[in-house]
């Protein structure tokens, strides 16, 4: 065990105390609500504390073979997968280890229907409402013009629903309660008419329940009316609403640049470690900073890659930032671990969990073998 201070940089940490009070809300909304949540594995996969999760939620969720693997290897308890379409030599092993498979298209329910009818698993259609919620973000929109995401009710077959036993529909990203009310209104208008024929419905993720103003009621609300009138098991896979604001990337500054403006040069990338930031793309929570203009000290936050657009953001400060300070990005644990790359031969952050009486520990550490075991 260690001090927060003492951890090497680039390195991602865990808040185990914050991980627990998220957990915690889940499972209340599990309890009053009778619906299951799962861990989307493909927000947050840190498997080393899945036994901690399993305490709270009810299982995992893939979105291929091998984050399914990983859930029926840590999680052991329910483990469900959607792919838009699957691998043959990989089905029947899906079929072992899963309880719950959806599919994204009829053709593909009904090339593998001899495979898993004699699995005996429990399978699902994916269903595009045709209700886009999320205003600008369009590469996150299932629901978007031509997206290739879940069945239409045009292209809908129900002469093909035989043995199919959940309808399944994912719409959502970092939204509100009120956001998932106005896709199930869609929902219900266009595919209601077969949920009540359904063992369980799938809302999919992008439910930020462990946002400080999430509506959970009106959730709570929702689901309690959904079992009630269709007679269903409801599931909820959120990824991000798990370790939503539970995790730091602490980085080192290595030099400092004038060209117009002060560039901080860090050992962290965006483009390595934190993607979102460019794919989205968005300015990444920084401790003790403010917006450009607001505090005395301004710098722009890059990195040591090449890649000349490699850029985190613009931040004030209330003190000058020297080479060898520490800064520490927030909201670090979703959508970072399990995106990061090895782009310009950049090592990987280490990863540790700062535990809830403030002791750290390191659980992985990479090195050279991981960025060449990975070419050839």
């Amino acid at each position: 065990m260690m001090r927060r201070e003492a951890l090497p940089t680039p390195c991602y940490i865990l808040d185990e105390a914050k991980l627990r009070s998220n957990l915690e809300l889940l499972h209340r909304v599990e309890q009053e609500s009778g619906a299951k949540i799962l861990l989307a594995q493909k927000a947050f996969s840190c498997f080393a504390v899945y036994p901690l999760i399993a305490e709270y939620l009810s299982g995992t969720t893939a979105s291929g073979l091998y984050e399914a693997r990983l859930g029926a290897e840590e999680f052991r308890k329910e483990n469900h997968v959607f792919s838009p379409a699957y691998d043959e030599a990989e089905f029947a092993e899906l079929c072992r280890i899963c309880d719950h498979i959806s599919f994204n298209s009829f053709r593909q329910l009904e090339k593998y229907r001899p495979v898993w009818e004699k699995a005996g698993v429990s399978v699902g259609i994916r269903v595009n409402p045709e209700c886009s919620t999320q205003g600008d973000h369009a590469i996150y929109d299932p629901c978007a013009s031509g997206s290739r995401l879940g069945v239409t009710r045009e292209n809908f077959r129900p002469d093909l629903l035989g043995g199919v036993e959940g309808l399944h529909f994912h719409t959502l990203c970092e939204q509100n309660a009120d956001d998932l009310i106005t896709t199930f209104a869609a929902f219900e208008e266009k595919f209601g008419a077969f949920a009540g024929g359904m063992k369980w419905l799938n809302l999919g993720g992008g439910h930020h329940i462990t946002r400080a103003d999430y509506d959970v009621p009106a959730l709570i609300s929702l689901i309690r009316r959904i079992r009630e009138q269709y007679g269903v098991t409801v599931y909820l896979e959120p990824g991000e609403a798990i370790a939503l604001n539970a995790g730091w990337l602490d980085t080192t500054v290595m030099d400092s640049v004038e060209n117009g403006i002060k560039v901080l040069i860090l050992d962290a990338s965006a483009a390595c470690h934190m993607p979102d930031v460019l794919e989205m793309p968005y300015r990444p929570p920084l401790k003790d900073s403010g917006e450009q203009g607001e505090k005395p000290y301004e710098y722009r936050l890059s990195s040591r890659t090449c890649l000349a657009g490699d850029i985190i953001g613009d931040y004030s400060f209330d003190r000058e930032i020297r080479i060898g300070d520490r800064l520490t990005f927030c909201d670090m644990a979703i959508y970072s671990m399990v995106k990061n790359n090895t782009f310009n031969g950049m090592p990987l952050p280490a990863i540790a969990i700062q535990h809830e009486n403030g002791d750290c520990e390191i659980i992985r550490q990479f090195g050279y073998a991981d960025f060449k075991g990975r070419l050839s």
